[in-house]
């Protein structure tokens, strides 16, 4: 898997950093009990601070997509993700929210912003190998 950060970016480094984990889990290229790279050896190979590093791997242990063992180190949780239960469905859709707002005030229609969605699931599933 490549991390690939964008600097100049207003998304601060350790978002980008989980979300491409996560993308990565999504896309079957890290499996559960994979291992991750240690926060000092990912911090030196990205050229970031141990500490942004270290705030994304807390941020995905209490989301429940990594674990972090003192002796075995950082590995992708064995038992899966943890499947959405009607917190996370809650959570969701209060992120979705100001997302489709932004879409209704920038002129997208819900059949837009669907579209987009839907692409977004194939192009995982596609990854993933099954066929649309």
């Amino acid at each position: 898997m490549f991390i690939n950060l964008d600097l100049e970016s207003s998304e601060p480094i350790y978002i980008q950093l989980q979300q491409q984990i996560i993308e990565g889990i999504a896309k079957k290229q890290l499996l559960p009990g994979d291992a991750l790279p240690s926060v000092r050896s990912l911090a030196a190979d990205i050229g970031i601070n141990l500490h942004t590093v270290n705030k994304a791997y807390q941020q995905l242990k209490q989301d429940g997509f990594i674990l972090i063992h003192r002796q075995k180190g950082v590995v992708v949780h064995p038992d899966g993700v943890p499947q959405a239960d009607e917190v996370y469905k809650q959570e969701l859709k209060a992120k979705l929210r100001p997302l489709v707002a932004d879409s209704i005030c920038r002129g997208m229609n819900e059949a837009d912003f669907s579209h987009f969605s839907k692409e977004l699931f194939q192009l995982f599933n596609e990854e993933e190998g099954e066929e649309y």
